[in-house]
């Protein structure tokens, strides 16, 4: 890792709200340390795959339904390029596909990150969605720091004076 104690943030984000609190929360950390911001949005193969086997839908509405999800991505990445514009910061930004925690982690690696931001995680409904769940993974996964951001008024405020 760099010497800097923040020097390179992967933020991950999803087509959700959360997520782009957890961007404005990495965008205000970026620039308070000079950190390099990456942002990446993953779309998951993996539930497409087991869409498919489950026989929810045929093959050509998982073309569909991928194409959905690219379109997502980059909509939720240009909000996310949109955020850091507006308060004068650098940032990178990658539509990758696979298995999303692999995904996180293997940029987070292969950028020598020194964190990794990620959303809210949801309140399991069972035990086995905490093994299931990406964020949970990654918090699992990772080899460097994860930070979980939630606290919408702190968040939003906290980039407002940035």
């Amino acid at each position: 890792m760099s010497s800097a104690p923040l020097a390179k943030i992967v933020l991950s984000v999803d087509a959700t709200e959360g997520a782009l609190d957890a961007a404005r929360y990495a965008i205000a950390l970026a620039r308070a340390y000079g950190a390099q911001l990456h942002a990446v949005y993953v779309v998951n193969e993996k539930m497409l795959e087991e869409l498919l086997n489950a026989k929810i839908f045929v093959q050509e509405e998982e073309v569909d339904l991928e194409h959905d999800l690219e379109e997502d991505g980059k909509r939720y990445l240009g909000a996310v390029e949109r955020l850091a514009r507006d308060k004068d910061l650098v940032i990178t930004t990658e539509l990758l596909k696979g298995v999303v925690h692999r995904e996180v982690v293997d940029k987070a690696t292969q950028l020598d990150a020194s964190l990794i931001i990620i959303g809210e995680i949801e309140e399991p409904m069972s035990r086995r969605d905490i093994y299931f769940d990406e964020g949970e993974m990654i918090l699992r996964l990772a080899k460097c720091p994860v930070l979980t951001v939630k606290g919408e008024q702190i968040v939003r405020s906290l980039y407002e004076s940035t």
